[in-house]
């Protein structure tokens, strides 16, 4: 089982106040400002939540296309991958209403259907599209490069 460590502080209200990603488990990121203002304004060199979970969608995307484009016998070069998450409020809350992976690989010997084909299940098994359930909808764009 693989579990992964990230810790936040916030000080303040909501609307007003600040908080900083600590740190996470492998070192890798830390110091991270974060404000309500960077999740619904401007990110003035801040992050979010939002930006955090498509950095995620972006990588586990690109891994899980990866992983079935190589399974299905199409080994690829190389997937490049884009997430865009979307929030704003409903129903008074903010919510993550969608993402939208643009993905562009390189695979020799693929035609386009079996490239589509693939691509549609890996969205389908990423696990941080699973994560995010029904309630967020998931959009994918491929190209196919040559």
């Amino acid at each position: 089982m693989a579990e992964r460590k990230a810790n936040a502080i916030w000080e303040g209200n909501l609307t007003e106040g600040k908080g900083t990603i600590l740190s996470v488990g492998s070192g890798a990121i830390g110091n991270l400002p974060i404000t309500w203002a960077a999740r619904t304004e401007s990110s003035d060199g801040k992050t979010s939540p939002e930006e955090l979970i498509a950095a995620a969608h972006a990588a586990c995307f690109a891994m899980a296309s990866s992983n079935e484009l190589d399974k299905a016998g199409y080994p690829p070069e190389r997937v490049n991958v884009t997430a865009i998450c979307t929030a704003d409020r409903v129903d008074g809350k903010f919510t993550i209403l969608s993402v939208d992976l643009q993905a562009a690989a390189k695979v020799p010997n693929i035609n386009r259907a079996e490239f589509d084909r693939v691509m549609e299940i890996a969205k389908g098994g990423c696990p941080v599209s699973r994560s995010l359930g029904g309630d967020v909808e998931i959009r994918l764009t491929a190209h196919l490069e040559d």
